[in-house]
């Protein structure tokens, strides 16, 4: 190599000096073998180093892990220049920075095996990266929790209050239950509006093409909302223009939760008169239609300055309007980005003291009638299957009390099933059993649901079209991704309700004679004490004693089993052992109400995650041990009764 060719160019660079030695990038010239011919001023406010230091040093020797780094560098001697070379370079003080190079190559210019090397730092952009991703699994984890914590209490209010409702209790009791109904339907739009949130900010939301019926979803709107309007005295008018082709090629599910968000919102902020709901069609084509939907009501209004608040999340024209009428602030900002998602447009108009317009522009293909199967004209809840006994089920789940509640709803409705106690057993049943649907729980040792849906999608491809529904707690974005992904049909969140799972069966089974599932009554309310409570068996069972019986013996005998390998594992220190176990018993706690054993539960599994939680999780540990011996001697108690 001509080193004297090399250091004459080197010379030469002072020209640039403004550009190079004083500019707030590193620049570098770097021969081929990695020697530093010249470094200019600012490694030192950088780096923390001279740059005489740095001059016939190797730059490979400053490196971090330096093998992607020097293939890297070596591409860049074959090509002109290269960009976002990412690499860590040792500093002064013994810390390793981020950077990134461009390079340009002097052996096309100036005929010298050398590049020059222009490099940024980039420390606290990948800093802010990796706080970006802490956080955003913090969010999934976090809406993991709300989806299985909340929803399960929620369920048990909504249905102890209707089933104390049909009852027929005293007025001033009444007057109660519909405050908790309420709340319940309150937490429910609350948790809904989260997830949906969640979804549309990780872009992992997907609309559906599909046709549907326009007279049906609006039919189906004001039989939602008209009793609600009524009760307030007000008038809801739903109408379409004349001519609408109404079979649409599109998402009706975001359509109508753009829908009842609108016009949810409109019932809450009007006291009197009237809400109208309007579609037209603005641009008519062969094949598609722009639809105006328009909600107008004669509500409190929104101040012209404080209009340009209300589509943002968590956010409403002002914080009195959320703790007088209540709500996230989520709704309006969700409409906005589901009907811009769908390349349309949303406007608003209002005047205060006199109420609001809200104008949604939502293009659509059009279709023949044909192309859409014909309703019955009867809901879910009114249709009945016949032909008992001709639909299968594999029940794929480790916890033996979620076993027998499952197992007792699919006895009672005459449909036979089978139970596997994790993916490796169903998949072995499965070479000889073929069910018309698959119950799947997520999580289970030896091998978990996705792994044994992947398994059987691929062993056992005569089943590819065989339904596979996932049971899981963590109804998160990215576990229904992780079931999309490894071949699940859809999810059912846990605990689910006899309906949910009516629901599921009718929807995936439909093909088949269906067994006719009933819709059995609730159970009465039974509070034994605060270490227990039967009133959610009692009422998923329709105060099915033996059921309950059953449901608590099983409970009582996986809880002492379990309760030993948690003193064990106490013992000896068995941070790991005690959170697994933990884990499997809490969908039992949950199931017989042991509310107090369950919270100290939940406070395990977070902490125990981190090692250096370990002396807090066996305090806690202890705390649960007691509890849940409380429980089981009551339970106890309750069978002899």
């Amino acid at each position: 190599m001509d080193q004297k060719k090399l250091r004459q160019f080197v010379a030469r660079g002072k020209f640039f000096k403004s550009v190079v030695e004083d500019g707030s990038d590193i620049v570098m010239i770097v021969d081929y073998d990695g020697e530093i011919l010249y470094a200019n001023h600012s490694v030192k406010s950088t780096l923390g180093y001279n740059r005489d230091f740095l001059v016939g040093k190797n730059f490979f020797k400053f490196l971090k892990d330096d093998g992607e780094t020097r293939k890297q560098f070596k591409a860049s001697t074959k090509k002109p220049f290269n960009r976002s070379v990412e690499f860590q370079f040792l500093c002064k003080d013994k810390t390793f920075r981020f950077f990134e190079f461009n390079s340009i190559n002097l052996k096309k210019t100036e005929g010298v095996e050398a590049l020059i090397l222009d490099c940024r730092d980039i420390t606290q952009r990948k800093k802010d990266a990796a706080e970006l991703l802490m956080a955003q699994q913090a969010k999934e984890l976090f809406m993991a929790n709300i989806s299985h914590e909340i929803r399960t209490p929620i369920n048990g209010i909504a249905g102890i209050a209707s089933l104390l409702n049909e009852t027929t209790p005293p007025e001033e009791a009444k007057s109660y239950l519909t405050a908790i109904r309420s709340a319940a339907e309150n937490l429910k739009v609350i948790i809904n509006d989260i997830l949906d949130l969640s979804r549309i900010e990780s872009g992992q939301i997907k609309f559906e093409k599909i046709g549907f019926n326009l007279d049906d979803l609006l039919s189906a709107l004001q039989s939602t909302f008209g009793f609600q309007a009524k009760s307030k005295g007000i008038q809801l008018i739903i109408r379409q223009e004349t001519g609408i082709r109404r079979i649409l090629l599109g998402d009706p599910v975001r359509l109508n939760q753009i829908l009842i968000n609108l016009i949810g919102n409109a019932l809450k902020f009007t006291h009197q008169g009237s809400i109208h709901v309007s579609v037209k069609a603005e641009e008519t084509k062969e094949k598609s239609i722009l639809l105006a939907f328009e909600v107008k009501d004669t509500g409190i209004g929104v101040a012209k300055e404080k209009l340009n608040k209300i589509f943002e999340r968590f956010s409403q024209a002002d914080s009195s309007v959320t703790r007088k009428y209540g709500g996230t602030g989520l709704g309006l900002a969700i409409v906005k980005q589901l009907t811009e998602l769908q390349h349309g447009s949303i406007e608003v108009s209002s005047i205060e003291g006199v109420g609001s317009v809200f104008t949604v522009r939502i293009p659509y293909e059009t279709m023949e009638a044909t192309a859409v199967r014909k309703s019955s004209g009867k809901s879910n809840a009114e249709k009945r299957l016949d032909s008992p006994g001709k639909i299968s089920v594999l029940l794929v789940e480790d916890n033996d009390i979620n076993q027998l509640y499952a197992g007792s709803i699919l006895k009672n409705w005459g449909i036979h099933y089978e139970v596997a106690e994790n993916g490796f057993v169903a998949l072995e049943k499965l070479k000889t059993f073929t069910p018309d649907i698959v119950l799947m729980d997520v999580q289970m040792p030896v091998m978990d649901g996705f792994e044994a849906t992947k398994a059987i999608r691929t062993m056992l491809p005569e089943k590819n079209q065989m339904p596979i529904i996932a049971l899981t707690a963590n109804a998160t974005q990215n576990i229904l991704e992780q079931c999309k992904a490894c071949g699940m049909t859809d999810y059912l969140p846990k605990p689910f309700t006899p309906a949910e799972l009516q629901g599921v069966l009718r929807l995936y089974a439909d093909k088949k004679s269906m067994v006719a599932i009933k819709d059995g009554a609730d159970g009465s309310l039974n509070v034994a004490g605060k270490v227990f409570d039967l009133g959610y068996l009692k009422r998923v069972s329709g105060n099915d004693l033996n059921f309950i019986q059953q449901i608590v013996e099983s409970f009582l005998s996986t809880a002492a089993l379990e309760l030993t390998n948690i003193q064990e594992a106490l013992t000896k220190k068995d941070l790991r052992t005690i959170v697994r176990s933990v884990h499997k018993m809490k969908p039992s706690l949950v199931m017989v109400g042991a509310e107090n054993a369950r919270e100290v539960a939940v406070r395990i599994e977070m902490l125990g995650t981190d090692d250096n939680n370990a002396r807090q999780v066996f305090e806690d540990t202890a705390i649960f041990q007691k509890t849940s011996e409380k429980t089981i001697l009551a339970l106890k108690k309750f069978l002899k009764r």
